[in-house]
């Protein structure tokens, strides 16, 4: 038979589940256009495995999809992306046509390299993007635009709600794209479900104080409110330092190495929250921590990639965008978790039973990162 806290347990892991699914940086690809007059240069990096997906490279089904499979395919893939692309110029289509495939690699594995041009009939005033690669088998997947015009860099994130975005290139708009990369730090702690994870295992305990008798309710809000202030401040401080090091490039750290150490924080925090070491000054945990997930951060928006024209301005608006997705978190868990702080269910099922949950798989993450193996499909 299964105890009370091992069912609790079990809901608590298949709530969770979809997440260890995403193990592995969901689904994007990276779209780079540049206007030159009435002519377009593009580049397009989509990852094999979802190309494997849509079309099926791996010929010989040895899971493993090699550079003879992916040029038997070449043709297959620029017409199954290009069809799903649309590129208008003042509402007139611009035909686009591949002039190269390539392979490179990002920090989530190899990709397919699309170079292509687009011929506009005039140059282009304004520049509409149509995008929906995939959306029809992954409601995930993002496409993350780098749009160069005029000396401007621009940037925006494709999703099925919003597959088609119109673009001014008359005149440079620093608003606009202090807008765009504030927009997109948003979504990237909003998507990554890592950094979230390791967020919730500080904020878990934030409603609780460690007692002689073990965790205990918070008698007022302003000392979880405070709890909550210190750690998140603490989380902030620590990954905008790395976060400015690693875009700078003064810091660089491989993708890989970041990212099996950000499981491992998470899965730290965690098991800090059943079996307490560090109880009084947690804010310490999402400092030191805190500077290793800047590298993460910085992993993502170098794969968006940074305008040199606006560097400071792209960069003050991706982490502005990161700790306004903070903010939000923060602000719809702490007053639920406050009001049911002295139930049952909250100390049990969430705190324990979602700790327990987050160190299985953070583990998970850790050792898919690290060994480079995968225990269930992206898809």
């Amino acid at each position: 038979m299964i105890s009370g806290t091992g069912w609790r347990f079990a809901l608590v892991l298949l709530l969770f589940w979809p997440t260890v699914a995403h193990a592995h940086k969901q689904s994007d690809s990276y779209l780079t256009l540049s206007v030159e007059g009435q002519r377009i240069a593009g580049q397009w990096d989509i990852a094999l495995r979802d190309l494997d997906f849509a079309i099926g490279l791996d010929a010989d089904g040895n899971g493993e999809i090699t550079w003879g499979e992916v040029k038997a395919k070449q043709g297959d893939i620029g017409a199954y992306a290009l069809a799903r692309l649309g590129v208008a110029a003042d509402g007139t289509p611009c035909p686009t046509t591949v002039l190269e495939h390539l392979i490179d690699n990002h920090s989530d594995g190899a990709y397919a390299v699309l170079r292509f041009a687009a011929t506009c009939p005039r140059p282009p005033q304004s520049l509409s993007v149509t995008y929906r690669l995939f959306f029809d088998i992954d409601p995930q997947h993002k496409g993350l635009l780098r749009l160069e015009a005029g000396g401007q860099t621009r940037a925006a994130a494709f999703a099925p709600t919003s597959p088609v975005q119109t673009f001014t290139l008359s005149a440079p708009d620093r608003l606009a794209q202090f807008r765009d990369y504030f927009v997109t730090g948003a979504d990237h702690i909003w998507r990554g479900y890592d950094h979230i994870l390791f967020l919730m295992s500080l904020l878990l305990p934030a409603v609780l104080v460690y007692g002689a008798t073990g965790w205990e309710p918070q008698e007022g809000f302003r000392a979880a409110f405070v709890n909550v202030v210190a750690v998140v401040t603490a989380f902030t401080v620590s990954h905008s330092i790395t976060l400015s090091l690693a875009t700078l490039q003064i810091v660089v750290v491989p993708a890989r190495i970041s990212e099996s150490a950000i499981a491992l924080t998470v899965m730290l925090a965690a098991l800090n929250n059943l079996y307490p070491l560090v109880r009084a000054r947690r804010w310490s945990i999402g400092f030191y921590f805190g500077l290793i997930h800047g590298f993460g951060f910085a992993s993502a928006l170098a794969d968006l990639g940074l305008p040199r024209d606006a560097l400071a301005l792209a960069l003050v608006g991706f982490n502005l965008g990161v700790e306004a997705g903070q903010i939000a978190i923060v602000a719809v868990f702490l007053p639920v978790a406050y009001v049911l702080r002295r139930t049952r269910f909250y100390r049990s099922f969430v705190f324990i039973g979602g700790s327990a949950a987050i160190v299985l798989i953070a583990a998970l993450w850790f050792l898919e990162r690290s060994l480079d193996i995968q225990f269930l499909p992206v898809h």
